[in-house]
């Protein structure tokens, strides 16, 4: 595996034993304990808030971890995890994360353009996940975690195929790259003890397993786009 310039570093994926698929049962009996912090997302922002930022849709495996990343990226306002690429209305987690819709969990990234663009998005997405695992994202396996990057134009589309064509090209990649580029149809958002839950469950095995560990190997590789207060 070459490397390229800064903008194009490939990212290896970890196995671990926990899974996104498995943790689900034991998070439900998390719900009752989360009141508190489903008002202060709420209180955080308001769709009137968001109204003015651009979006952006990716899926690269479990939603805890990709939410963590694009939060922690300079010029992102906010993160929803969510579900999107299927076509069933109104999927579960259980439904989802057990391979019971078409959905991956995904998530809806806003941003403001004049800071971060769409191909600096499209960057951080390759740079933050291995786009080569078909239907698996580490330890994660099922059409649920497959890489998808969505697009809402013809613009975002060729900017998608274009990247993906300078990593191929460059070699950046043992094995062809199987992201999807999909156009985007609609979006929706996880339950709500889901939303920042890395920050709400830093204890959680999966998260100190799975989630931090990916998020610091982009931190590595891609400084320059994280926030200042980033963690």
């Amino acid at each position: 595996m070459k490397r390229l310039l800064k903008w194009i570093i490939p990212v290896l994926a970890i196995f671990f034993t926990a899974s996104c698929q498995s943790k689900s049962k034991a998070e439900n009996n998390q719900k009752a304990q989360i009141d508190a912090d489903k008002a202060e997302i709420v209180a955080k922002t308001t769709p009137q808030d968001l109204e003015q930022y651009e979006t952006a849709y990716f899926a690269s495996g479990c939603f805890w971890c990709v939410e963590v990343i694009f939060e922690n990226v300079k010029g992102v306002a906010e993160v929803i995890s969510g579900y999107a690429g299927g076509t069933e209305e109104n999927p579960t987690y259980e439904e989802v994360s057990y391979g019971k819709t078409t959905h991956a969990e995904a998530v809806e990234v806003y941003y403001d353009p004049k800071i971060i663009t769409f191909t600096e998005l499209v960057q951080v997405f390759f740079g933050s996940h291995d786009p080569t695992t078909l239907n698996r994202q580490g330890p994660d396996r099922g059409p649920q975690y497959r890489s998808i990057a969505f697009y809402k134009s013809e613009t975002e589309r060729k900017i998608i195929q274009a990247y993906i064509k300078a990593l191929t090209d460059n070699m950046v990649y043992d094995r062809p790259i199987v992201t999807e580029v999909a156009p985007f149809t609609i979006f929706y958002k996880a339950e709500d003890y889901h939303q920042d839950y890395e920050r709400r469950n830093p204890d959680n095995p999966y998260i100190r397993n799975i989630s931090i560990p990916r998020y610091n190997r982009f931190k590595k590789n891609f400084a320059e786009y994280l926030k200042e207060n980033a963690h």
